[in-house]
């Protein structure tokens, strides 16, 4: 077990929208560390996001987020040899981490073609309450659900 917690690191704000989530969510999207392609794949995805449904693009993607971001999660616990799958809420932090993996990951699993499109669809879906991101978090909650009477074996 490790002596200290390890000092949080501070992420910068994005260049255009000059907001951290950006941040966060680009250098998740990042792949082998080219983040300036990561950078342009999500802002042509937020131009096309604008395009398509003519609200402003960074607000729909911030909801979509919001809606994709799980409020209740299931962790497993062992007790006397039994595993059970305990209830627990999410941190705020987590919430968000989680929200951010499920878009991307879901996204690059669309038919779309390019990465662009494949996120500008996600993010449109996510922020109408549909998509393979929103049935993710359906699932998590269902699950937290159906364990319910485990609740008691909280950490």
């Amino acid at each position: 077990m490790r002596k200290a917690k390890p000092k949080k690191r501070y992420i910068l704000p994005d260049p255009k929208f000059g907001d951290t989530l950006v941040t966060r969510f680009v250098n998740n999207l990042m792949v082998d560390g080219k983040k300036s392609i990561a950078y342009s794949i999500f802002y042509d995805a937020i131009a096309i996001v604008e395009n398509k449904t003519g609200e402003n693009g960074l607000e729909t993607w911030k909801k979509a987020l919001s809606n994709v971001s799980p409020s209740v999660e299931v962790k497993s616990r062992r007790v006397g040899g039994a595993t059970f799958q305990v209830p627990l809420e999410v941190r705020p932090e987590r919430k968000i981490s989680l929200g951010i993996k499920w878009l991307i990951t879901f996204s690059r699993k669309r038919g779309e073609k390019t990465m662009t499109d494949k996120l500008a669809g996600e993010i449109i879906a996510a922020s109408k309450g549909e998509g393979a991101a929103i049935k993710k978090k359906d699932d998590t909650h269902r699950m937290a659900e159906a364990n319910k009477a485990f609740s008691h074996f909280r950490f």
